[in-house]
């Protein structure tokens, strides 16, 4: 892993040098000559003739054809409303509002997150498909799918709420499902695997690459592949993955470069990590 961690730092450096000499290039070239820049000219600080004519032409600066760029401007996104129509995204209100709907006392007291906590792991909303019998209806019901997994019996729970009368309509549930992994689960993995001693080599080429101590998350990008169990290629411990919901992570240092965990998986319904077989 460390050897693998040089050879990435090593291409580190070097595309910087690259992309240094690429830089300096481009300023040689697309950088304005200072006669005709409203600017400074010769390092005196005054503006050169040119710039002070253009700017009694009313601003344009021109000189040889030449013609100042005028600012950008970035409009201000329109604002969302609380509700959308017909195949509109869901608006955060929309999704705020399913999430409570679908999240009943019953379900929360009997089923438990990623850390372990009482209520179930939210892992996304999406707007719903229509009817088969009002695909063509302008004006059907907007429907939302929430979706949780409940750590406590490894099930995955999907309800699905009607935005107009605010009524869940139905509900799904069932093992061996494996969306993929939410936010909160991956920074769950990375803390497990952090804290392991399988971690060791994770927190050594950290170091490596950054000279501090890695500790935390919070100190990497993390992006996440669901593990399932293929015959033989892992430990026993993880042949109830695809059932149980495995983690392989993908890990980068912030502003550096990445380290290699995928031999590691960590199994977050039973909070243990281990290495595939080579």
């Amino acid at each position: 892993m460390r050897t693998t961690v040089r050879r990435h730092l090593g291409k580190v450096v070097a595309g910087a040098a690259v992309a240094v000499a690429a830089t300096a290039a481009m300023i040689a070239i697309t950088l304005p000559g200072t006669a005709g820049a409203e600017g400074t000219a010769g390092g005196s600080g005054e503006k050169t003739a040119a710039g002070q004519q253009g700017a009694g032409q009313g601003g344009t600066g021109q000189q040889g054809g030449s013609a100042a760029v005028a600012p950008g401007v970035v409009e201000q996104a329109p604002a969302e409303g609380e509700r959308g129509t017909g195949r509109d995204p869901l608006t955060d209100d929309e999704i705020a509002r399913v999430e409570r709907i679908a999240l009943s006392r019953q379900l929360f007291n009997a089923s438990q997150d990623v850390d372990g906590d009482r209520g179930p792991q939210p892992l996304g909303v999406d707007l719903a498909d229509p009817e088969a019998d009002e695909v063509d209806d302008p004006s059907a019901p907007r429907r939302a799918e929430v979706s949780f997994y409940d750590y406590k019996d490894d099930t995955l729970v999907t309800r699905t709420v009607n935005l107009d009368t605010g009524k869940v309509e139905a509900t799904g549930s069932g093992q061996g499902v494996q969306p993929p992994l939410s936010r909160a689960e991956n920074t769950e993995a990375a803390t497990l695997l952090i804290a392991d001693p399988l971690g060791a080599g994770l927190r050594a080429d950290y170091k490596d690459a950054t000279g501090k101590a890695l500790t935390s998350p919070d100190q990497l990008q993390l992006s996440s592949m669901v593990y399932r169990a293929v015959s033989g290629a892992q430990p026993a411990a993880f042949d109830s993955c695809g059932i149980h919901r495995c983690a392989r992570l993908l890990l980068k240092v912030k502003n550096g470069p990445w380290i290699d965990t995928r031999s590691l998986v960590i199994d977050l319904s039973t909070r243990k990590v281990a290495a595939l077989t080579r």
